[in-house]
C-alpha cells in the first residue's frame, strides 16, 4: 500500500490522523531501538518486523476486505474468548489490548486513575481514536477475569458494540458447566452477527486451524530449551504478540518456518547469545503490543528470556482442544474442558499455576523466574507472593516487578534486574 492508500483508509475509519502519525512515528523509533538493534538475529525475524511494520496498515486493509466481502470482526481482550467458535462463524478474530500509554486523560473520564494501564490503554485508543483494529470491529468481547476489566466494559460498552462473556472464579463442576453456557451464549450471539449457524463441520475445520496455531506456537517454546538460546526472548514474545492479530494459516506456516531455522541453529550450535548465559522465566501479566520494557532490560543486563508464562505465552498455547468428538455438543463440552485448564490469577484457588511455573522453569533449564506485575493488577499482585515461595521451595531463583508502562522506572528495573543476574552467574 502507498502512504496515501494507508492514509485514506485510517480516514475513513475515522482516525485521529494526526495523533495517529505521531503514534506510529514512536512506536518505528521504540521498535527500532528495542528489536533491530539486535544482533545475531533469526532471518525468519523478518516476517516479525514486516508484521510490525504493517501493523495499522497491510493487516488492516485485510480485515477491511474481508469485512466487504461479508465477514465480520470480532475483538477480544482474553485468551478465554474461544477463537474456535468465532472462526466457525466466518468471522474474523482479532487481541485489542494495547501495552502504550494512549488517551490517558481520556480513559481516566471512564475509569478510576488506579485501573491498571492495560485497562486504560485500551480504553484510551479507542476514546483517543489510534486503533484501527477498535475501528473495524463489528462486535468485541470482554470476559470477567478481573474486577477492574468487567467493570471498565459496562462503561465501553457505550463506546463499542459489547458482548461479555462471565468467566468463573473457581473450577467445580459447576463451574464449567456455567463456563459451557457462556460458550453456547457466545455461539448464539456470533451466530446472530454473522447470519451463519456454526455447526460440527465448521466448528471442527475450525479447531483443526487454531490447534495447528498451538502446536506451532507449542514447537517453538520447546525449541527454547537449547542452550545457547536459538531465539531472544524480544522475539518469541514479538512472534506470540502477533498471534492475536495476524491471519491464522498465513502465521501457522511461518511460525513453522522459523522454527525450521531454529531446529538448523541448534544443530550447528549456534544462538543469540553464548552458552552458559544465565536463563530467566518470563512470568505474570501478560504484555501487548508494544509492552517491550521489561523483556528489554532484562536481555541487555546480560540474561536471555527463554520462555513466558503468561496469556501471551505457555498459557495461552499449552493445551490443544480435544479434536475427537464429532457431534456439536460433544464439541462444546471438549471446548469448555479445555478452556477451563487455563490457570489466569481470576481462580481462587489456583495451584496449579505454581505447579506449572516450577515444572517450565525445569523443562526449559532457566536459571531463575522473574514475576512481572502491572501497577495496580491485583490478582497478579497476590499471586507473586504464592509464586515467590513455591520457587523458593522448588530451589529456584526469583524475583518480583511490578511497574507500568511508563519508562520512567526503566533505570531502577535494570538496576534491580542486573543484581539478580548476577547472582546467577
Amino acid at each position: 500500500m502507498t502512504d496515501a492508500a494507508h492514509t485514506a483508509m485510517w480516514e475513513r475509519l475515522d482516525l485521529d490522523l494526526e495523533a495517529h502519525d505521531a503514534l506510529l512515528a514512536v512506536l518505528g523509533k521504540f521498535y527500532g531501538d528495542i528489536y533491530l538493534s539486535q544482533q545475531g538475529r533469526l532471518k525468519g525475524a523478518e516476517y516479525l518486523d514486516f508484521v510490525l511494520s504493517e501493523v495499522h496498515g497491510l493487516r488492516i486493509k485485510e480485515i477491511q476486505e474481508a469485512k466487504a466481502a461479508g465477514k465480520k470482526v470480532v475483538g477480544t481482550f482474553c485468551v478465554f474468548v474461544p477463537e474456535e467458535l468465532t472462526l466457525a462463524a466466518g468471522a474474523v478474530q482479532v487481541g485489542l489490548c494495547a501495552g502504550a500509554k494512549a488517551g490517558t486523560d481520556k480513559a481516566e473520564l471512564l475509569v478510576p486513575r488506579n485501573t491498571c494501564d492495560l485497562i486504560k490503554s485500551f480504553i484510551g485508543f479507542k476514546l483517543a481514536r489510534l486503533c484501527p483494529y477498535t475501528e473495524s470491529c463489528d462486535l468485541v468481547v470482554g470476559e470477567t477475569t478481573c474486577d477492574g476489566k468487567k467493570k471498565a466494559y459496562e462503561a465501553f460498552g457505550e463506546h463499542v458494540p459489547m458482548h461479555v462473556m462471565e468467566v468463573p472464579q473457581c473450577k467445580a463442576p459447576c463451574d464449567v458447566a456455567l463456563f459451557r453456557s457462556e460458550l453456547v451464549r457466545y455461539k448464539e450471539a456470533l451466530e446472530a452477527l454473522t447470519g451463519q449457524a456454526i455447526t460440527a463441520d465448521t466448528l471442527a475445520a475450525a479447531t483443526k486451524r487454531v490447534n495447528a496455531k498451538r502446536r506451532a506456537l507449542q514447537r517453538l517454546a520447546r525449541l527454547r530449551a537449547a542452550d545457547p538460546a536459538p531465539i531472544s526472548g524480544r522475539d518469541a514474545l514479538l512472534v506470540n504478540q502477533i498471534s492475536f492479530y495476524d491471519d491464522p494459516d498465513r502465521f501457522t506456516a511461518k511460525v513453522n518456518e522459523l522454527c525450521d531455522e531454529m531446529e538448523a541453529r541448534i544443530a550447528r550450535g549456534e544462538g543469540v547469545a553464548p552458552k552458559g548465559t544465565p536463563r530467566l522465566l518470563l512470568a505474570g501479566c501478560p504484555m501487548a503490543v508494544p509492552n517491550w520494557k521489561l523483556p528489554y532490560l532484562i536481555e541487555s543486563s546480560g540474561a536471555v528470556i527463554v520462555g513466558e508464562e503468561s496469556c501471551i505465552g505457555e498459557r495461552n498455547t499449552r493445551d490443544l482442544t480435544d479434536e475427537a468428538p464429532a457431534d456439536l455438543e460433544a464439541m462444546l463440552d471438549a471446548l469448555a474442558s479445555r478452556y477451563m485448564k487455563i490457570d489466569c490469577a481470576c481462580f481462587t484457588p489456583n495451584t496449579e499455576r505454581l505447579e506449572h511455573i516450577a515444572a517450565l522453569a525445569k523443562e526449559l533449564k532457566a536459571d531463575g523466574v522473574i514475576h512481572y506485575g502491572l501497577l495496580f493488577c491485583q490478582p497478579y499482585a497476590h499471586e507473586a507472593i504464592k509464586v515467590g515461595k513455591a520457587m523458593e521451595a522448588a530451589g529456584v531463583p526469583y524475583l518480583a516487578l511490578e511497574t507500568d508502562y511508563g519508562m520512567e522506572d526503566a533505570g531502577q528495573l535494570k538496576t534491580r534486574v542486573e543484581a539478580f543476574v548476577e547472582t546467577l552467574a
